[in-house]
């Protein structure tokens, strides 16, 4: 399915081509899925097992150049020769590793389109709260009202609320010790009211609904967006990334003040260090669970036409430009010095399956999973892919609940929210 990225001012990164009700797939082997087809039915329905990686495709394949808003994912590829081929647009599970895949995907996997929200706005930060059985997440505009996932009711209720002061477009969240962490992108005087809010780190206590500012300025200066935040258990810092979207997106009044990078904060102390930068647009981030690696996503094609150089401000239309070419990877780094430090920053994955790798987390066994295009990526810690997870709007983040001893997930995004049921367990929200 293409992708088409936005142009005006704070809506979707990357909007669907068409919100409609997810149905599961059913596939069975027809004349043309051979044992010599590159696509073949397996392990459940809706799942389909592409040969050797689909590393040799008949010729003369084509797959378009995304063209600035428009942008072909990996079904869109033309693939003369083979009807098989087909089947890799309308699966729900595309198996890369078999082997591997059937652990991920468990006996029956699911995935269920849930909830329609707008496609023109990007829907972030989800979070799940284990004592309340809700979730939380975001919608990146200029209206402040987010939403709960009651996951008490059967089904599933959608419903808006707002926080106390309320929080100005939060992009990333994050659940710890009966808290939660969001990194803010919206800095805007206009949507606030009195301007008391800047891009930084907010709480939120769930059990009371009220919001605590932890940290709004680097020494001084403006944080221009910040975008997503994860929390090491074993030190109690937060991990948060900035890049310059708010700004792109007008979510942001002031004009970049900092270079990306990503940073490190201790919220004991009040002590913010700069810990990498590297990425012109770093975005995802993620622990692993022994706590020896941290992950974080370079999403630079999504923006790297847009009006700004790469270290000045500059005016122009707000919004978000893709070229292919820009970075779209998720670089892996060893966490050293007590927790305090990330070196050795090497690639792992570049995405060509979807847009940009934008929402990011580890399994509990160890795999990487990202939300990117219409969809999640699960590969493993080397970066080798294992199964692609679609679903029929773009996929901004997720997050695993408890259910099935966390092997449910929800996907929030463009046009909608969906339900992933599958055997891999996520880590444990504490």
């Amino acid at each position: 399915m293409k992708h088409i990225l936005a142009l005006a001012p704070a809506i979707a990164l990357a909007s669907a081509a068409s919100i409609l009700p997810h149905q599961t797939t059913t596939l069975v082997p027809t004349p043309s899925a051979t044992k010599h087809s590159i696509v073949r039915s397996c392990i459940a329905y809706g799942v389909v097992c592409l040969n050797q990686y689909t590393a040799n495709l008949p010729y003369p394949f084509y797959r378009a150049s995304p063209n600035g808003t428009v942008v072909p994912t990996y079904g869109d590829t033309e693939v003369p020769g083979d009807a098989s081929w087909q089947r890799v647009s309308t699966a729900d599970f595309i198996v890369f590793d078999e082997t591997r895949a059937k652990l991920v995907l468990g006996d029956s996997p699911s995935i269920e389109f849930m909830f329609s929200v707008s496609p023109h706005i990007l829907h972030e930060s989800p979070v799940f709260v284990p004592g309340l059985n809700r979730i939380y997440f975001s919608q990146l505009s200029t209206s402040l009202p987010q939403y709960i996932i009651d996951l008490n009711q059967t089904p599933p209720t959608l419903s808006e609320f707002l926080a106390d002061p309320p929080i100005y477009a939060p992009n990333g969240g994050f659940y710890h010790n009966r808290t939660i962490y969001y990194s803010v992108a919206g800095s805007n005087e206009s949507i606030s009211g009195r301007g008391e809010q800047r891009p930084g780190i907010v709480t939120l206590d769930p059990a009371t609904n009220k919001s605590t500012t932890l940290l709004n300025n680097y020494y001084g200066l403006t944080f221009t967006d910040c975008d997503d935040l994860i929390i090491d258990p074993g030190t109690g810092f937060v991990w948060f990334t900035v890049p310059y979207y708010s700004w792109w997106l007008g979510l942001s009044d002031i004009p970049p003040q900092l270079k990306s990078a990503t940073y490190r904060f201790d919220p004991t102390t009040g002590l913010t260090v700069i810990a990498n930068d590297e990425m012109r647009s770093p975005n995802g981030i993620a622990l692993s669970p022994d706590r020896r690696h941290i992950y974080i996503t370079d999403t630079e094609a999504a923006g790297f036409s847009a009006p700004i150089s790469l270290d000045v401000a500059s005016p122009g239309k707000a919004g978000i430009l893709y070229n292919g070419t820009g970075k779209r990877a998720i670089y892996k780094f060893d966490l050293v010095d007590g927790g305090r430090a990330i070196v050795n920053k090497r690639p792992i994955y570049y995405d060509a399956i979807g847009s940009v790798p934008d929402g990011l987390k580890v399994a509990r066994n160890g795999y990487v999973v990202t939300a990117t295009g219409n969809g999640l990526s699960v590969m493993d810690e080397y970066g080798d892919m294992i199964v692609r997870v679609q679903t029929n709007f773009t996929v901004n983040n997720f997050v695993w609940t408890d259910a099935g001893g966390y092997r449910e997930v929800w996907l929030v995004g463009q046009g909608g929210v969906a339900r992933l049921k599958w055997g891999l367990q996520g880590q444990e929200a504490v």
